[in-house]
C-alpha cells in the first residue's frame, strides 16, 4: 500500500500526487503537544491522537499527511508537573506559517492543521490569519478534532469544560494506543474541573492535584472507537470540500503587493 505520509515519499512521488489534482490537493498537518497527561497517559498523547486521526483521514481520502508538529504551546501545564516540553506560541505560529509556505514550493497550496491540544488554538489562529492576508495564493485553516462536530464536543466536555486526560481523551487513547494507557492508574486518576468562576488563568499545578481534569475512570474502548469514527468522518469531509472550495468573491490584490513568502515573526 502506498504511503500518504510526506516524509515517506520521494520528491518525484510528491510531484505526481500533487499534479494529479492540479493544485487542489489538501494536506493535513497533525498538531499535538508534548506535555504531562496525568499519571495514566503518555506525554505524547495529543500528538499520537492528531497523527492517528490524520492517517485515517488519508486512508479514506488519499490526502497527504505532513510531519506532525509535536512540541507546541504547553505553557498552561507549568513547570511543576513533569513531562512537559513547550514551545512559545509565537514560534508555533511561525512554524505553521512556514509549513504552508514551504509546502507551496512543492505545489501543495491547501493545508488543514488538525489540532489535538487546546493550548494551540491561539497560535494556529494567528498563523492562518497571517496567511489569509499575506498569502492569498494559499488556503489554510485549522480544526480542533475535539470540537469538529457537536456530538464530539458534547462527549468531550461531559465531565468538565477544562478537559485534560479526561474520559473522552482517555477513551480515544484506549482505541488508538491501548498499550500506552496505564489501566491501573486510570481508574484512580479522576480530578475535578476547578476553573468554573475563575477570573484569571492559572497553570495546571494550581488547578489539578495530578494533571488530570475530568474522569478518566469512566473511559471505554467503545467510546474511543465511536469518537475516532466521528472525527475521521468530519475531517474527511473537510478535506473533500477543501479540494473544490474557492472564495465566494474574487479578491483584487492592491497594486504593489507581493505574494512572496514572508518568514518574519
Amino acid at each position: 500500500m502506498r504511503s500518504n505520509r510526506w516524509e515517506e515519499l520521494s520528491a518525484d512521488e510528491l510531484s505526481v500526487r500533487l499534479t494529479a489534482l492540479d493544485g487542489h490537493e489538501v494536506g493535513v498537518v497533525p498538531v499535538g503537544a508534548t506535555e504531562q497527561h496525568g499519571p495514566h497517559l503518555p506525554a505524547g498523547t495529543d500528538t499520537i491522537i492528531a497523527t492517528a486521526l490524520c492517517d485515517r483521514v488519508a486512508e479514506r481520502t488519499g490526502c497527504l499527511v505532513l510531519p506532525a508538529i509535536s512540541v507546541a504551546c504547553s505553557f498552561g501545564h507549568g513547570q511543576v508537573l513533569g513531562g512537559t516540553i513547550s514551545s512559545t506560541p509565537e514560534l508555533v505560529a511561525s512554524t505553521a506559517r512556514q509549513y504552508a509556505e514551504w509546502a507551496a514550493y512543492s505545489g501543495l497550496t491547501r493545508l488543514l492543521f488538525v489540532n489535538a491540544h487546546f493550548g494551540n488554538g491561539a497560535a494556529l489562529s494567528v498563523a492562518t490569519d497571517h496567511l489569509r492576508l499575506h498569502r492569498r495564493d494559499l488556503r489554510a485553516a485549522y480544526v480542533d478534532w475535539y470540537s469538529s462536530t457537536p456530538e464530539i464536543l458534547a462527549e468531550v466536555t461531559a465531565d468538565g469544560d477544562d478537559i485534560h486526560a479526561n474520559r473522552a481523551e482517555t477513551s480515544v487513547m484506549l482505541a488508538l494506543a491501548p498499550h500506552l494507557v496505564d489501566m491501573a492508574l486510570m481508574v484512580t486518576a479522576d480530578d475535578a474541573d476547578r476553573t468554573d468562576g475563575l477570573v484569571f488563568r492559572y497553570t495546571a499545578e494550581s488547578l489539578s492535584t495530578n494533571g488530570v481534569t475530568g474522569n478518566p475512570s469512566a473511559a471505554t474502548v467503545e467510546l474511543g472507537v465511536h469518537l475516532v469514527e466521528l472525527a475521521v468522518a468530519a475531517l474527511s469531509d473537510l478535506v473533500e470540500r477543501g479540494r473544490v472550495e474557492e472564495p465566494p468573491l474574487v479578491a483584487h490584490r492592491p497594486v504593489g503587493s507581493s505574494a512572496q513568502p514572508s518568514f518574519s515573526p
